[in-house]
């Protein structure tokens, strides 16, 4: 695939960056892998299985939008007849037959900037997290508003939009998909498999710091294009700040001059929760015990979408500059040597 290049980025990610580039380097005409200093001896790594490397400064505020935009533009400097971009994260293993399939679709769809498939969890079974996250990317195939980080994309499409916002610290591909949409491209879901992700999420703490993080992409998104037509991440904005804030506000002030009646308002979270499995168990097919448990956590998820959101907003009005909200620690059991 002489048209088709590879941009990975990762930190500390050990023998999962090893799966992952070893998964695609002969797929490919070129792979670059863009590091945000690991300390694991993942760029030695890389560079032994034969994948381009750039180190990134540090000193300017890491993101990933950064790192990607950074890998591409390695990509083309080293190879500039590149028509196809993969991006993948380095926890992330490319799956057999992917590369071909996307490509074989942005090639039939000129119309088309990117493609996705299906992103699995590798083990989900581990923990309840893992396999949140497994069902969470499970959505629906055919055109969508936006793909997730793993996804193949068109780079004259990719170049018209000057690719991602590198100041975002979150939600930066569905915010690239929305420029890309604006100017008249599509984007598709395929019924492929993907990428398998290793997630290693163990703890409610990471679940919770993931939440957060997804809220305050909802803001960010909202803010910066919440206008008609799109008015995208408007309803998960507004979502977050009514079950996160105004209903239990309005249902513990009230309590007093109602007697507690009030609190009857309460039961809206048991009824969104049933809605959310009834949904699952019927249109997406989960097990019930899945279902279950999906649509609690989703309930759950306002509380820290809407401390992301406060955030935020607390960082604009400030003028602070934005701080990566991470999810993942270094594990050392997972270092590159050990493989």
């Amino acid at each position: 695939m002489k048209h088709i290049g590879l941009v990975a980025i990762g930190r500390n990610e050990g023998a999962r960056l090893r799966s992952c580039l070893l998964s695609a380097i002969a797929k490919v005409a070129l792979v670059v892998y863009v590091d945000s200093g690991s300390t694991d001896g993942s760029l030695e790594l890389a560079r032994s299985i034969g994948a381009d490397t750039v180190e990134l400064d540090l000193s300017i505020p890491f993101t990933a939008a950064r790192a990607r935009n950074e890998g591409f533009a390695r990509l083309l400097e080293l190879a500039p007849d590149i028509e196809f971009v993969q991006f993948v994260d380095g926890d992330c293993e490319v799956v057999d037959g992917w590369i071909d399939r996307a490509h074989r679709e942005l090639t039939a769809s000129p119309d088309v900037a990117a493609v996705c498939g299906r992103r699995r969890e590798r083990y989900p079974e581990a923990t309840i997290y893992n396999q949140l996250c497994d069902i969470e990317w499970d959505t629906p195939v055919g055109e969508t508003k936006a793909c997730g980080g793993d996804s193949m994309m068109r780079a004259a499409a990719f170049q018209q939009v000057e690719g991602f916002n590198p100041a975002l610290i979150a939600g930066e591909e569905p915010e690239m998909c929305v420029r890309l949409r604006q100017k008249g491209w599509k984007i598709l879901r395929l019924e492929a498999e993907m990428t398998l992700h290793d997630a290693q999420m163990t703890t409610f703490s990471q679940w919770w710091k993931r939440a957060q993080r997804a809220g305050y992409a909802y803001a960010e998104g909202a803010w910066r294009h919440g206008s008609e037509p799109e008015r995208h991440w408007v309803k998960e904005t507004q979502s977050t700040w009514f079950w996160g804030l105004v209903l239990p506000v309005l249902a513990l002030t009230m309590a007093w001059p109602t007697k507690g009646w009030s609190l009857l308002i309460l039961s809206g979270y048991p009824l969104a929760t049933y809605r959310t499995y009834n949904y699952y168990v019927k249109q997406r097919h989960l097990t019930a015990k899945n279902a279950a448990m999906y649509a609690l956590f989703c309930v759950l998820a306002k509380y820290p979408q809407l401390q992301g959101q406060i955030q935020f907003h607390q960082r604009r009005l400030l003028g602070q500059q934005s701080k990566l909200i991470e999810y993942k620690t270094a594990n050392p059991m997972n270092s590159v040597s050990e493989n």
